[in-house]
């Protein structure tokens, strides 16, 4: 399983620009000692949502490096599903940068021994985009969705991807789950069992339960369903290329945020460390937050999203991953074998 997985990321991989392969090009002096090589490739494993971000993001660290060291990086770019990805990283595909939906995947490739380093002494324990879960709704919101109980009305055909695969859809489902202990603590309680049922009957409505985020994006483009659940930065990006998608950011929703690290094996074993590190500090300069921005996101540097802030609308009802215990409880309660996710599908 772990080989076929990276062999489905190998096969996904685009490169840019083209390059026959992943060998770094070296020179060498008349006296027989290597210099450092004139080309090297960096390979990145993302997960699907910042492709159009990184179109910008890869030239401009590339132009800013060559002219600061004369070497030129080549790109191997491989986007899936975050949870898909991070397993197959973990299961033998060599990337050597890791940009993924959730600290949970990064930690995945973490406990298969591949990432030695403590990730989150980087800037902003090492998220370099933040986000919200939001609602997009077809032009003018004709079935009138405000909140997370108009999605488990009768008639209303939800969208929103498969948290065994998609690191989206769990920011997804944490959202509505986190919401219901909102909505139940509002009324006097903090109630598991409500956070459990609005899940359980908001499911009910869901149309497709797709490989990714952008998958689900694109199934809602093509026609199915009256509302998706996804990335507010999603939403704003379409909107930005002429969709007209209403976003509506519920009152109680979830505080998303987006590490990258450097997998310090892969990029120890081609010989790549230098230009990883760099270009994961890269990610945090304004140019970097700035196009994230541009596509959506929300920055993690404080003036670039000030300059952005018109963009968004940040509820009252905000909350973040630790509400819900940390990600080492959220995954034992709703995503482990057996727990709150596979009972709901099984109908229990």
């Amino acid at each position: 399983m772990k080989k076929w997985l990276a062999g489905v990321l190998i096969a996904s991989i685009t490169v840019l620009p083209a390059c026959g392969s992943n060998t770094e090009t070296a020179s060498t002096t008349t006296t027989g000692t290597k210099e450092e090589p004139k080309e090297v490739t960096l390979v990145l494993g993302a997960y699907s949502v910042p492709q159009e971000a990184f179109k910008k993001i890869l030239p401009a660290f590339q132009k800013q490096w060559k002219d600061k060291t004369g070497q030129t990086v080549n790109f191997q770019e491989s986007y899936e599903a975050s949870g898909t990805q991070a397993r197959a990283i973990a299961g033998g595909f060599e990337a050597d940068v890791a940009v993924l939906s959730l600290e949970a995947d990064i930690d995945t490739i973490q406990k298969a021994g591949l990432i030695t380093n403590d990730w989150r002494t980087k800037p902003h324990n090492g998220m370099i985009t933040n986000s919200v879960v939001a609602f997009g709704t077809r032009e003018g919101n004709p079935k009138g969705i405000q909140d997370w109980e108009d999605l488990a009305k009768p008639g209303i055909g939800v969208l929103y991807p498969n948290p065994k695969t998609s690191g989206g859809a769990q920011w997804d489902v944490n959202g509505i789950y986190g919401a219901g202990l909102k909505i139940s603590e509002e009324k006097g309680k903090k109630d598991p069992a409500y956070a459990a049922d609005l899940l359980k009957r908001i499911q009910k409505n869901v149309k497709a339960l797709d490989k990714s985020g952008r998958a689900s994006m694109t199934t809602f483009e093509n026609g199915t369903g009256d509302v998706v659940v996804t990335y507010e930065n999603e939403l704003i990006g379409r909107n930005l290329e002429g969709q007209k998608y209403n976003i509506i950011v519920p009152n109680y929703t979830i505080l998303i945020e987006n590490p990258a690290a450097v997998v310090d094996k892969n990029a120890d074993k081609h010989g790549v460390r230098q230009v990883a590190d760099a270009f994961v500090d890269y990610l945090w300069t304004a140019d970097a937050q700035r196009a994230f921005s541009e596509k959506g996101f929300r920055a993690v540097d404080p003036a670039v999203a000030k300059e952005f802030e018109k963009q968004y609308k940040t509820p009252a009802g905000l909350y973040d991953i630790k509400y819900l215990g940390g990600w080492t409880q959220v995954r034992k309660d709703l995503y482990q074998d057996g727990a709150l996710w596979d009972q709901i599908l099984a109908g229990k």
